[in-house]
């Protein structure tokens, strides 16, 4: 296992990151798992046992539960808080009040203590906005994320699901009016949907901030078990169809990485995930599982390696169709290259 600095800090998280939407299942999250106590204490032991330090999760996920499951699997397990950098999430829908979601002052406040008291900490590492309020001025909510950074409850901020201008705006309020900035954006990002790259990744690159990636599995239709004739021995997919993926273009990837797992005796899901971990701008690559054996062949992932010639072969049936003005700046810049 690797680990990366987060952004422009001195954080160093590893490679992989665990990811927590399967624990608990509860109202609409029963869609992507269910996992029990036992079963939530099994996998943070063998993510910890692996190498992961990194756990992610958010208030949304089954309704509080599954930061409930995660601080209990803590210490269930007696693992040493201080080793472990922790994540969860503000923005979405907690409560059917007019104030039950957003990113007010209000409810980040109130949210912040909630989540808190479910995971039994005294801090999160990393407190991130779960996506776009067009309701609340991003000013306010920069305010009151800086605030959080001064009262100790919050050692670090971050983003999810944001556009690349309100990633750029937020980040020059912040550093106009010397608040804590954004050291890190969550999104989704996979062989099956490289849109990232047009905007979001160059201003990344350009402000340093990390990229935590969601879905690497796009939703596991990289997993291998799905085929483009519709046949699949089950899975999230058959009951939640997301992440929306141009399937033709999903289908092509997976059967140029079928031959080459068989080649390497890896998975198509372990090749998916190494990809990522090739690319620059990824700082880590957040893995959810319902199985210890999931778990155990994405942990894998870390192993695995590329020629040049199989990174080429991967991205000439991946990368996205051109489009303006990236093709128009990259024509124009090719007598300015570093």
């Amino acid at each position: 296992m690797k680990y990366n600095l987060l952004g422009n800090t001195g954080l160093k998280v590893s490679e992989l990151c665990l990811g927590t939407m399967t624990f608990g299942g509860k109202g609409f999250w029963t869609a992507i798992g269910t996992l029990d106590q036992s079963a939530v204490d099994q996998l943070v032991k063998k993510s910890i046992d692996g190498g992961i330090n990194f756990i992610d999760t958010a208030n949304v996920y089954s309704e509080g539960l599954s930061e409930e499951m995660t601080g209990k699997a803590i210490r269930n397990l007696g693992l040493n808080r201080d080793d472990l950098v922790i994540a969860t999430k503000v923005r979405g829908k907690m409560a059917e009040a007019p104030n039950g979601s957003g990113l007010t002052r209000k409810h980040i406040l109130q949210q912040i203590d909630a989540s808190l008291k479910r995971l039994n900490l005294d801090y999160v590492d990393l407190y991130q906005i779960h996506g776009f309020d067009a309701l609340t001025p991003l000013e306010e909510t920069l305010d009151t994320l800086d605030g959080l950074v001064k009262s100790g409850k919050v050692r670090y901020i971050g983003c999810s699901n944001l556009a690349s201008w309100q990633i750029m705006k937020a980040v020059a309020y912040s550093n106009y009016h010397r608040l804590a900035k954004f050291v890190s954006l969550q999104a989704y990002y996979t062989l099956a949907g490289r849109d990232l790259e047009r905007e979001i990744i160059p201003v990344l690159k350009d402000q340093n901030l990390g990229l935590m990636v969601w879905s690497p599995l796009a939703g596991g239709l990289l997993s291998g078990k799905y085929k483009r004739n519709g046949e699949n021995e089950g899975g999230r997919r058959v009951n939640f169809d997301f992440p929306p993926v141009n399937k033709d273009r999903a289908f092509d990837v997976v059967e140029a990485l079928e031959p080459m797992a068989k080649s390497k005796g890896v998975s198509v899901a372990q090749l998916a995930l190494a990809w990522l971990l090739h690319q620059s701008a990824v700082t880590t690559v957040i893995i959810g599982a319902n199985t210890t054996n999931q778990l155990e062949d994405n942990l894998n992932a870390t192993n695995v390696t590329f020629t040049p010639d199989e990174l080429a072969q991967i991205d000439a049936v991946s990368k996205l169709p051109a489009e303006y003005p990236g093709w128009m700046i990259e024509r124009q810049g090719a007598d300015r290259v570093r």
